[in-house]
Protein backbone atom coordinates (compact mmCIF):
# COMPACT_ATOMS: atom_id res chain seq x y z
CA UNK A 1 0.00 0.00 0.00
CA UNK A 2 1.50 3.37 -0.96
CA UNK A 3 2.33 5.67 2.20
CA UNK A 4 0.01 9.26 1.96
CA UNK A 5 2.37 12.18 0.77
CA UNK A 6 3.74 14.14 3.98
CA UNK A 7 3.66 17.43 3.27
CA UNK A 8 7.24 19.01 4.19
CA UNK A 9 8.09 20.78 7.40
CA UNK A 10 7.28 24.61 7.42
CA UNK A 11 10.81 25.14 8.46
CA UNK A 12 12.45 23.76 5.95
CA UNK A 13 10.17 25.70 3.54
CA UNK A 14 11.46 28.36 4.80
CA UNK A 15 14.61 27.72 4.81
CA UNK A 16 14.32 26.93 1.11
CA UNK A 17 12.70 30.50 0.48
CA UNK A 18 15.74 32.26 3.22
CA UNK A 19 17.98 30.40 0.75
CA UNK A 20 16.71 31.44 -2.89
CA UNK A 21 16.36 35.02 -1.26
CA UNK A 22 19.98 35.27 0.05
CA UNK A 23 21.53 33.33 -2.56
CA UNK A 24 24.65 34.70 -4.56
CA UNK A 25 22.40 35.35 -7.70
CA UNK A 26 19.29 36.47 -6.37
CA UNK A 27 21.22 39.25 -4.23
CA UNK A 28 23.86 40.26 -7.38
CA UNK A 29 20.61 41.17 -9.54
CA UNK A 30 18.84 42.88 -7.04
CA UNK A 31 22.27 45.10 -6.20
CA UNK A 32 22.70 45.88 -9.86
CA UNK A 33 19.25 46.81 -11.05
CA UNK A 34 19.12 48.98 -7.42
CA UNK A 35 22.09 50.28 -8.72
CA UNK A 36 20.94 51.09 -12.19
CA UNK A 37 17.77 52.46 -10.71
CA UNK A 38 19.53 54.83 -8.78
CA UNK A 39 21.66 56.18 -11.22
CA UNK A 40 19.08 56.47 -14.12
CA UNK A 41 16.82 58.16 -11.60
CA UNK A 42 19.15 60.76 -10.31
CA UNK A 43 20.14 61.31 -13.56
CA UNK A 44 16.93 62.38 -14.38
CA UNK A 45 16.43 64.58 -11.43
CA UNK A 46 19.59 66.24 -12.20
CA UNK A 47 18.90 66.62 -15.80
CA UNK A 48 15.25 68.37 -14.76
CA UNK A 49 16.46 70.31 -11.55
CA UNK A 50 19.72 71.66 -13.84
CA UNK A 51 20.23 72.72 -17.25
CA UNK A 52 23.67 72.64 -17.52
CA UNK A 53 23.26 68.50 -16.05
CA UNK A 54 20.86 67.66 -18.66
CA UNK A 55 23.35 69.38 -21.51
CA UNK A 56 25.74 67.08 -20.35
CA UNK A 57 24.01 63.95 -20.94
CA UNK A 58 22.31 65.29 -23.84
CA UNK A 59 26.44 65.71 -24.54
CA UNK A 60 27.42 62.34 -23.52
CA UNK A 61 24.39 60.40 -25.53
CA UNK A 62 25.91 62.23 -28.47
CA UNK A 63 29.65 60.88 -28.10
CA UNK A 64 28.50 57.86 -27.05
CA UNK A 65 26.76 58.10 -30.67
CA UNK A 66 29.55 59.10 -31.97
CA UNK A 67 31.75 56.32 -30.54
CA UNK A 68 29.14 54.04 -31.95
CA UNK A 69 28.87 54.89 -35.37
CA UNK A 70 32.75 54.91 -35.34
CA UNK A 71 33.34 51.44 -34.99
CA UNK A 72 33.58 49.88 -38.29
CA UNK A 73 33.28 46.15 -36.34
CA UNK A 74 30.19 46.21 -34.87
CA UNK A 75 26.90 45.16 -36.70
CA UNK A 76 24.51 47.14 -38.28
CA UNK A 77 21.41 46.06 -36.09
CA UNK A 78 23.49 46.73 -33.22
CA UNK A 79 23.98 50.42 -33.82
CA UNK A 80 20.68 50.91 -35.56
CA UNK A 81 18.79 49.70 -31.79
CA UNK A 82 21.78 51.83 -29.68
CA UNK A 83 20.17 54.94 -31.70
CA UNK A 84 16.60 54.12 -30.83
CA UNK A 85 17.75 54.10 -27.20
CA UNK A 86 19.14 56.92 -27.79
CA UNK A 87 16.50 58.83 -29.23
CA UNK A 88 14.02 57.67 -26.72
CA UNK A 89 16.20 58.32 -23.52
CA UNK A 90 18.69 61.36 -24.82
CA UNK A 91 19.63 61.98 -21.19
CA UNK A 92 20.49 58.79 -19.75
CA UNK A 93 20.77 57.02 -23.10
CA UNK A 94 24.85 57.71 -23.12
CA UNK A 95 25.30 56.58 -19.47
CA UNK A 96 23.57 52.99 -20.56
CA UNK A 97 25.68 52.86 -23.25
CA UNK A 98 28.85 53.49 -21.13
CA UNK A 99 27.78 51.22 -18.51
CA UNK A 100 26.66 48.42 -20.86
CA UNK A 101 26.69 49.55 -24.34
CA UNK A 102 30.36 48.90 -25.95
CA UNK A 103 31.17 45.67 -26.77
CA UNK A 104 34.91 45.61 -26.34
CA UNK A 105 36.57 44.21 -22.80
CA UNK A 106 37.71 46.59 -20.22
CA UNK A 107 40.84 47.79 -20.87
CA UNK A 108 42.57 46.23 -17.84
CA UNK A 109 41.24 42.45 -19.24
CA UNK A 110 42.02 43.85 -23.18
CA UNK A 111 45.91 44.79 -22.60
CA UNK A 112 46.24 41.33 -20.65
CA UNK A 113 45.12 39.32 -23.38
CA UNK A 114 46.95 41.20 -25.90
CA UNK A 115 50.04 40.74 -24.08
CA UNK A 116 49.27 37.23 -23.22
CA UNK A 117 48.65 36.40 -26.58
CA UNK A 118 51.90 37.97 -28.49
CA UNK A 119 53.79 35.62 -25.94
CA UNK A 120 51.89 32.72 -26.99
CA UNK A 121 50.32 32.81 -30.26
CA UNK A 122 53.59 32.71 -31.64
CA UNK A 123 54.13 28.86 -30.06
CA UNK A 124 51.14 27.90 -32.21
CA UNK A 125 52.95 26.11 -34.56
CA UNK A 126 51.29 24.19 -37.78
CA UNK A 127 51.81 21.58 -39.86
CA UNK A 128 53.30 22.68 -43.46
CA UNK A 129 52.66 19.24 -44.97
CA UNK A 130 48.82 19.82 -43.69
CA UNK A 131 48.28 22.61 -45.50
CA UNK A 132 49.51 21.41 -48.98
CA UNK A 133 47.25 18.34 -48.25
CA UNK A 134 44.05 20.82 -47.79
CA UNK A 135 45.10 22.55 -50.53
CA UNK A 136 45.40 19.98 -53.30
CA UNK A 137 41.66 18.36 -51.81
CA UNK A 138 39.64 22.13 -51.65
CA UNK A 139 41.22 25.08 -53.09
CA UNK A 140 38.68 26.88 -51.52
CA UNK A 141 38.66 25.39 -48.00
CA UNK A 142 42.36 26.32 -47.89
CA UNK A 143 41.93 29.86 -47.86
CA UNK A 144 39.42 29.64 -44.45
CA UNK A 145 42.05 27.79 -43.27
CA UNK A 146 44.46 30.77 -44.60
CA UNK A 147 42.20 33.09 -42.78
CA UNK A 148 42.32 31.11 -39.33
CA UNK A 149 46.23 30.51 -39.66
CA UNK A 150 46.48 34.36 -40.20
CA UNK A 151 44.18 36.10 -37.76
CA UNK A 152 43.04 33.94 -35.51
CA UNK A 153 46.67 32.37 -34.98
CA UNK A 154 44.82 28.90 -35.24
CA UNK A 155 47.03 26.04 -37.52
CA UNK A 156 45.84 23.19 -39.51
CA UNK A 157 47.26 19.92 -38.47
CA UNK A 158 47.35 16.59 -39.82
CA UNK A 159 48.53 13.65 -38.15
CA UNK A 160 45.12 14.22 -35.86
CA UNK A 161 42.36 11.74 -34.74
CA UNK A 162 38.97 13.06 -34.54
CA UNK A 163 36.75 11.25 -32.96
CA UNK A 164 32.75 13.15 -33.00
CA UNK A 165 30.47 11.93 -30.04
CA UNK A 166 26.24 12.92 -30.72
CA UNK A 167 25.21 13.55 -27.02
CA UNK A 168 27.72 14.27 -23.74
CA UNK A 169 26.41 10.58 -22.23
CA UNK A 170 28.61 9.08 -24.78
CA UNK A 171 31.53 11.39 -24.64
CA UNK A 172 31.87 11.06 -21.07
CA UNK A 173 33.16 7.58 -20.05
CA UNK A 174 36.10 8.26 -22.63
CA UNK A 175 36.74 11.80 -21.02
CA UNK A 176 37.42 9.82 -17.46
CA UNK A 177 39.83 7.17 -18.96
CA UNK A 178 41.40 9.87 -20.48
CA UNK A 179 41.99 11.93 -17.26
CA UNK A 180 42.45 8.43 -15.52
CA UNK A 181 45.67 7.79 -17.50
CA UNK A 182 47.04 11.56 -17.46
CA UNK A 183 50.74 11.52 -16.78
CA UNK A 184 51.99 15.45 -16.57
CA UNK A 185 48.77 17.84 -17.26
CA UNK A 186 45.87 18.25 -17.00
CA UNK A 187 43.78 21.62 -18.23
CA UNK A 188 39.92 21.94 -18.12
CA UNK A 189 37.89 25.42 -19.30
CA UNK A 190 34.10 25.70 -18.82
CA UNK A 191 31.38 27.88 -18.69
CA UNK A 192 29.33 25.81 -16.35
CA UNK A 193 30.72 23.60 -13.77
CA UNK A 194 27.63 22.00 -11.53
CA UNK A 195 28.07 19.77 -8.46
CA UNK A 196 26.01 16.27 -9.49
CA UNK A 197 27.72 12.59 -10.76
CA UNK A 198 29.24 14.43 -14.11
CA UNK A 199 31.60 16.69 -12.17
CA UNK A 200 31.88 14.67 -8.97
CA UNK A 201 34.07 12.21 -11.05
CA UNK A 202 35.98 14.43 -12.36
CA UNK A 203 36.89 16.25 -9.69
CA UNK A 204 37.86 13.36 -8.11
CA UNK A 205 39.66 12.51 -10.72
CA UNK A 206 41.91 15.99 -10.58
CA UNK A 207 42.07 15.77 -6.87
CA UNK A 208 43.90 12.37 -7.12
CA UNK A 209 46.51 13.57 -10.07
CA UNK A 210 47.30 16.63 -8.16
CA UNK A 211 48.01 14.57 -5.58
CA UNK A 212 50.17 12.72 -7.38
CA UNK A 213 52.03 16.09 -8.42
CA UNK A 214 50.39 16.48 -11.91
CA UNK A 215 50.21 20.02 -13.10
CA UNK A 216 46.06 20.71 -12.90
CA UNK A 217 44.16 23.71 -13.72
CA UNK A 218 40.66 24.37 -14.23
CA UNK A 219 39.41 28.08 -15.28
CA UNK A 220 35.40 28.65 -15.04
CA UNK A 221 33.26 31.42 -15.79
CA UNK A 222 31.60 32.97 -12.42
CA UNK A 223 28.29 34.22 -13.72
CA UNK A 224 27.53 30.32 -15.56
CA UNK A 225 28.41 28.99 -12.42
CA UNK A 226 26.85 31.43 -10.28
CA UNK A 227 23.98 29.44 -8.90
CA UNK A 228 26.06 26.02 -9.21
CA UNK A 229 29.34 26.73 -7.27
CA UNK A 230 29.73 28.27 -3.79
CA UNK A 231 31.55 31.70 -4.09
CA UNK A 232 34.70 30.39 -2.61
CA UNK A 233 35.12 27.15 -4.77
CA UNK A 234 38.28 28.29 -6.13
CA UNK A 235 39.76 28.08 -2.74
CA UNK A 236 38.35 24.50 -1.71
CA UNK A 237 39.73 23.66 -5.60
CA UNK A 238 42.91 25.32 -4.46
CA UNK A 239 42.71 23.13 -1.39
CA UNK A 240 43.66 20.42 -3.55
CA UNK A 241 46.08 21.18 -4.82
CA UNK A 242 44.11 21.70 -8.25
CA UNK A 243 45.21 25.54 -9.49
CA UNK A 244 42.12 27.40 -10.24
CA UNK A 245 40.00 30.65 -11.03
CA UNK A 246 36.84 31.67 -11.80
CA UNK A 247 36.73 34.27 -14.71
CA UNK A 248 35.41 37.68 -14.48
CA UNK A 249 33.76 37.66 -11.05
CA UNK A 250 30.33 38.70 -10.74
CA UNK A 251 30.51 41.79 -8.15
CA UNK A 252 27.51 43.25 -7.30
CA UNK A 253 28.13 46.40 -9.36
CA UNK A 254 27.07 47.72 -12.76
CA UNK A 255 29.51 47.54 -15.06
CA UNK A 256 30.60 46.70 -18.66
CA UNK A 257 32.99 44.36 -18.05
CA UNK A 258 30.24 41.45 -17.10
CA UNK A 259 29.00 41.79 -20.50
CA UNK A 260 32.52 39.13 -21.48
CA UNK A 261 31.96 35.89 -20.71
CA UNK A 262 34.23 32.26 -21.28
CA UNK A 263 32.15 30.66 -22.51
CA UNK A 264 34.83 27.67 -24.14
CA UNK A 265 34.70 24.67 -23.17
CA UNK A 266 38.35 22.76 -22.94
CA UNK A 267 39.49 19.97 -21.94
CA UNK A 268 43.26 19.24 -22.64
CA UNK A 269 45.37 15.67 -21.30
CA UNK A 270 49.36 15.71 -21.74
CA UNK A 271 48.73 18.04 -24.69
CA UNK A 272 48.09 14.99 -26.58
CA UNK A 273 44.19 14.78 -26.11
CA UNK A 274 41.77 17.49 -26.46
CA UNK A 275 37.94 17.63 -25.64
CA UNK A 276 35.63 20.20 -26.52
CA UNK A 277 31.65 21.17 -28.23
CA UNK A 278 28.83 22.33 -26.31
CA UNK A 279 28.93 19.90 -23.33
CA UNK A 280 29.27 21.71 -20.12
CA UNK A 281 30.20 19.82 -16.85
CA UNK A 282 26.97 19.31 -15.71
CA UNK A 283 24.73 16.73 -14.97
CA UNK A 284 21.67 17.77 -17.48
CA UNK A 285 24.75 17.39 -20.42
CA UNK A 286 24.72 13.75 -19.99
CA UNK A 287 20.95 13.25 -18.99
CA UNK A 288 21.40 12.59 -15.52
CA UNK A 289 19.12 15.61 -14.60
CA UNK A 290 16.16 16.23 -17.38
CA UNK A 291 15.13 20.31 -17.14
CA UNK A 292 14.17 20.70 -20.44
CA UNK A 293 13.56 17.08 -22.09
CA UNK A 294 16.62 15.32 -23.52
CA UNK A 295 19.55 17.38 -23.65
CA UNK A 296 21.10 16.81 -27.22
CA UNK A 297 24.30 17.96 -27.43
CA UNK A 298 27.78 17.18 -29.52
CA UNK A 299 31.56 17.15 -28.55
CA UNK A 300 34.76 16.57 -29.86
CA UNK A 301 38.01 14.37 -28.64
CA UNK A 302 41.28 15.17 -30.88
CA UNK A 303 44.44 13.16 -30.46
CA UNK A 304 47.31 14.54 -32.03
CA UNK A 305 49.54 17.46 -32.61
CA UNK A 306 46.40 19.78 -33.07
CA UNK A 307 45.47 18.87 -29.16
CA UNK A 308 48.67 21.08 -28.32
CA UNK A 309 46.57 24.21 -30.02
CA UNK A 310 43.73 23.81 -27.69
CA UNK A 311 46.27 23.90 -24.74
CA UNK A 312 48.22 26.76 -26.12
CA UNK A 313 44.47 28.67 -26.15
CA UNK A 314 43.69 27.60 -22.41
CA UNK A 315 47.64 28.65 -21.20
CA UNK A 316 46.93 31.80 -23.53
CA UNK A 317 43.74 32.55 -20.83
CA UNK A 318 45.76 31.28 -17.84
CA UNK A 319 48.73 33.87 -18.51
CA UNK A 320 46.55 36.70 -19.08
CA UNK A 321 45.21 36.45 -15.59
CA UNK A 322 48.62 35.66 -14.46
CA UNK A 323 50.97 37.32 -16.12
CA UNK A 324 54.03 36.94 -13.24
CA UNK A 325 54.22 33.05 -13.34
CA UNK A 326 56.75 31.42 -14.41
CA UNK A 327 56.02 29.24 -17.19
CA UNK A 328 57.48 26.52 -18.46
CA UNK A 329 55.92 25.90 -22.27
CA UNK A 330 58.57 23.13 -22.81
CA UNK A 331 56.79 20.88 -20.21
CA UNK A 332 53.17 22.31 -21.00
CA UNK A 333 53.54 22.67 -24.71
CA UNK A 334 55.00 19.46 -25.47
CA UNK A 335 55.76 18.31 -28.99
CA UNK A 336 53.24 15.92 -29.81
CA UNK A 337 53.83 12.58 -31.82
CA UNK A 338 51.27 12.37 -35.22
CA UNK A 339 49.11 9.38 -34.76
CA UNK A 340 48.72 7.08 -37.52
CA UNK A 341 45.27 6.48 -38.20
CA UNK A 342 43.21 9.89 -38.81
CA UNK A 343 40.78 8.90 -40.91
CA UNK A 344 41.66 11.33 -43.42
CA UNK A 345 40.66 14.17 -41.81
CA UNK A 346 42.84 17.52 -41.16
CA UNK A 347 41.94 19.33 -38.06
CA UNK A 348 42.32 23.28 -37.09
CA UNK A 349 41.24 24.20 -33.75
CA UNK A 350 41.05 27.69 -32.98
CA UNK A 351 39.48 30.31 -30.69
CA UNK A 352 37.96 33.27 -30.86
CA UNK A 353 37.75 36.67 -28.54
CA UNK A 354 36.44 40.01 -28.33
CA UNK A 355 39.77 41.47 -27.58
CA UNK A 356 40.76 40.95 -31.27
CA UNK A 357 38.56 43.11 -32.67
CA UNK A 358 38.04 40.09 -35.32
CA UNK A 359 34.94 38.35 -35.36
CA UNK A 360 36.27 34.85 -36.19
CA UNK A 361 33.41 32.57 -35.40
CA UNK A 362 31.12 34.69 -37.57
CA UNK A 363 33.25 34.66 -40.45
CA UNK A 364 33.98 30.99 -40.27
CA UNK A 365 30.29 30.51 -40.51
CA UNK A 366 30.13 32.94 -43.22
CA UNK A 367 32.76 31.17 -44.97
CA UNK A 368 31.17 28.14 -45.02
CA UNK A 369 27.63 29.15 -46.32
CA UNK A 370 28.99 31.25 -49.11
CA UNK A 371 30.97 27.56 -50.42
CA UNK A 372 27.93 25.17 -49.77
CA UNK A 373 27.45 23.66 -52.94
CA UNK A 374 24.92 20.89 -52.86
CA UNK A 375 24.50 20.90 -48.32
CA UNK A 376 24.42 22.83 -45.75
CA UNK A 377 23.31 21.61 -42.15
CA UNK A 378 23.25 23.69 -38.82
CA UNK A 379 22.88 22.75 -35.28
CA UNK A 380 22.05 25.75 -33.27
CA UNK A 381 20.09 26.30 -29.77
CA UNK A 382 19.44 29.68 -30.80
CA UNK A 383 19.21 31.62 -34.02
CA UNK A 384 19.36 35.15 -33.39
CA UNK A 385 20.69 36.12 -36.68
CA UNK A 386 22.56 39.77 -38.29
CA UNK A 387 21.73 41.18 -41.11
CA UNK A 388 25.18 39.06 -42.97
CA UNK A 389 24.10 35.82 -41.61
CA UNK A 390 20.33 36.31 -43.00
CA UNK A 391 21.45 37.61 -46.22
CA UNK A 392 23.95 34.88 -47.05
CA UNK A 393 21.91 31.67 -45.41
CA UNK A 394 18.74 33.06 -47.76
CA UNK A 395 21.12 33.61 -50.26
CA UNK A 396 22.50 29.85 -50.39
CA UNK A 397 19.26 28.62 -50.27
CA UNK A 398 18.11 30.48 -53.09
CA UNK A 399 20.73 29.40 -55.56
CA UNK A 400 20.15 25.88 -54.77
CA UNK A 401 21.79 24.56 -51.63
CA UNK A 402 19.68 22.59 -49.29
CA UNK A 403 19.59 24.35 -46.61
CA UNK A 404 18.61 23.08 -42.92
CA UNK A 405 18.52 24.46 -39.54
CA UNK A 406 18.09 22.49 -36.76
CA UNK A 407 16.50 24.19 -33.27
CA UNK A 408 15.11 22.98 -29.80
CA UNK A 409 12.18 21.92 -29.60
CA UNK A 410 12.03 22.36 -25.87
CA UNK A 411 13.20 26.12 -24.94
CA UNK A 412 15.48 26.87 -21.79
CA UNK A 413 14.97 30.69 -21.82
CA UNK A 414 11.15 31.44 -23.53
CA UNK A 415 11.66 34.66 -24.64
CA UNK A 416 15.33 33.82 -26.63
CA UNK A 417 13.30 30.64 -28.16
CA UNK A 418 10.43 33.21 -29.30
CA UNK A 419 12.93 35.70 -30.85
CA UNK A 420 14.52 32.76 -32.78
CA UNK A 421 11.89 31.81 -34.11
CA UNK A 422 10.90 35.27 -35.72
CA UNK A 423 13.29 35.00 -37.97
CA UNK A 424 11.90 31.61 -39.22
CA UNK A 425 9.53 33.56 -41.87
CA UNK A 426 12.41 34.76 -43.73
CA UNK A 427 14.11 31.88 -43.82
CA UNK A 428 11.38 29.42 -45.05
CA UNK A 429 10.38 32.02 -47.45
CA UNK A 430 13.87 31.75 -48.97
CA UNK A 431 13.62 28.20 -49.42
CA UNK A 432 15.71 27.35 -46.00
CA UNK A 433 14.10 24.37 -44.04
CA UNK A 434 13.93 24.41 -40.17
CA UNK A 435 13.25 21.34 -38.12
CA UNK A 436 12.06 21.11 -34.23
CA UNK A 437 13.93 18.42 -32.09
CA UNK A 438 10.41 17.73 -30.13
CA UNK A 439 12.27 15.28 -27.79
CA UNK A 440 13.82 18.46 -26.00
CA UNK A 441 16.52 20.93 -25.80
CA UNK A 442 19.33 20.81 -28.79
CA UNK A 443 22.14 22.75 -27.32
CA UNK A 444 24.32 21.31 -30.00
CA UNK A 445 26.40 24.20 -31.79
CA UNK A 446 27.16 21.58 -34.92
CA UNK A 447 27.88 22.93 -38.63
CA UNK A 448 28.41 20.56 -41.97
CA UNK A 449 29.20 21.93 -45.28
CA UNK A 450 28.70 19.26 -48.39
CA UNK A 451 30.80 16.19 -47.18
CA UNK A 452 33.74 18.39 -47.33
CA UNK A 453 34.15 20.53 -43.74
CA UNK A 454 32.36 20.93 -40.56
CA UNK A 455 32.64 22.69 -37.46
CA UNK A 456 32.24 21.45 -33.76
CA UNK A 457 32.29 23.84 -31.01
CA UNK A 458 31.14 26.00 -28.59
CA UNK A 459 29.63 29.09 -30.76
CA UNK A 460 25.97 29.75 -30.77
CA UNK A 461 24.19 31.66 -33.58
CA UNK A 462 23.67 34.85 -31.48
CA UNK A 463 25.00 37.86 -30.54
CA UNK A 464 26.64 37.13 -27.54
CA UNK A 465 28.82 34.37 -28.90
CA UNK A 466 29.64 36.23 -31.80
CA UNK A 467 30.48 39.23 -30.65
CA UNK A 468 30.84 39.69 -26.77
CA UNK A 469 32.04 35.70 -25.68
CA UNK A 470 35.42 33.95 -25.34
CA UNK A 471 34.56 30.79 -27.45
CA UNK A 472 36.42 28.08 -29.71
CA UNK A 473 35.17 25.68 -32.06
CA UNK A 474 37.11 23.06 -34.12
CA UNK A 475 36.89 23.13 -37.84
CA UNK A 476 36.98 18.75 -39.58
CA UNK A 477 38.30 18.94 -43.28
CA UNK A 478 37.24 15.71 -44.82
CA UNK A 479 37.55 12.22 -43.52
CA UNK A 480 35.34 9.56 -41.90
CA UNK A 481 34.50 11.19 -38.79
CA UNK A 482 32.15 13.72 -41.61
CA UNK A 483 30.35 10.44 -41.86
CA UNK A 484 29.73 10.23 -38.25
CA UNK A 485 28.18 13.82 -38.23
CA UNK A 486 26.06 13.33 -41.04
CA UNK A 487 24.40 10.40 -39.49
CA UNK A 488 23.98 12.72 -36.17
CA UNK A 489 22.05 14.89 -38.18
CA UNK A 490 19.72 12.33 -39.82
CA UNK A 491 19.23 11.00 -36.93
CA UNK A 492 18.17 14.51 -34.98
CA UNK A 493 15.87 14.81 -38.18
CA UNK A 494 14.61 11.59 -37.61
CA UNK A 495 13.25 12.69 -34.45
CA UNK A 496 12.17 16.55 -35.07
CA UNK A 497 9.22 18.34 -36.69
CA UNK A 498 9.99 20.42 -39.81
CA UNK A 499 8.50 23.85 -39.50
CA UNK A 500 6.32 25.51 -41.88
CA UNK A 501 5.38 29.36 -42.19
CA UNK A 502 1.64 27.97 -40.83
CA UNK A 503 3.76 27.09 -37.72
CA UNK A 504 4.74 30.97 -37.61
CA UNK A 505 3.20 34.33 -36.19
CA UNK A 506 1.86 36.01 -39.90
CA UNK A 507 -1.20 37.85 -38.38
CA UNK A 508 -0.61 41.65 -37.29
CA UNK A 509 0.11 41.55 -34.17
CA UNK A 510 2.45 38.53 -34.24
CA UNK A 511 4.67 39.91 -36.85
CA UNK A 512 4.78 42.98 -35.00
CA UNK A 513 6.00 41.35 -32.30
CA UNK A 514 8.52 39.46 -34.07
CA UNK A 515 9.90 42.61 -35.46
CA UNK A 516 9.87 44.37 -31.66
CA UNK A 517 12.07 41.34 -30.87
CA UNK A 518 14.38 41.00 -33.51
CA UNK A 519 15.20 45.30 -32.85
CA UNK A 520 16.48 44.32 -29.32
CA UNK A 521 18.05 40.88 -30.30
CA UNK A 522 21.42 42.83 -30.53
CA UNK A 523 20.96 43.95 -26.89
CA UNK A 524 19.95 40.81 -25.73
Amino acid sequence: MRKPHKPKDWRWLLHRALSLVFSRTVVTIVLVLAQAFWLFSLFYWLGDYSRILSRMGLGLSALMCLALVRQDSTAPEFKISWMILFMLMPVQGGLLYLLWGDKRPAIGLRRRMERAEAELAPLRTGDAAARAELQRRDPRLAETADYLQNYAAAPVFGGTAAQYYPVGDVMLPDMLADLRAAQHSIFVESFIIGMGEMWGQIHEILRQKAAAGLDVRVIYDDAGCLSLLPHNYVDLLRADGIRAFSFNRCVPVLNLVLNNRDHRKIMVVDGRVAYTGGVNLADEYINKVTRFGHWKDSGVRLEGPAARSYANVFLTFWRAHFPDEALDYTALLPEIAPVADTGGTLVQPFADSPVDREVVAKNVYLEFINQAQRSLRICTPYLILDNDLLTCLRLAAKRGVDVRIYTPGVPDKKTIYQLSRSYFPYLLKAGVKIYSYTPGFLHAKTWLVDDRAAAVGTVNLDYRSLYLHFENSTVLYGGEVLHDILRDFESIESASRQIGLKDCRNGFLGSMLSACLRLVAPLC
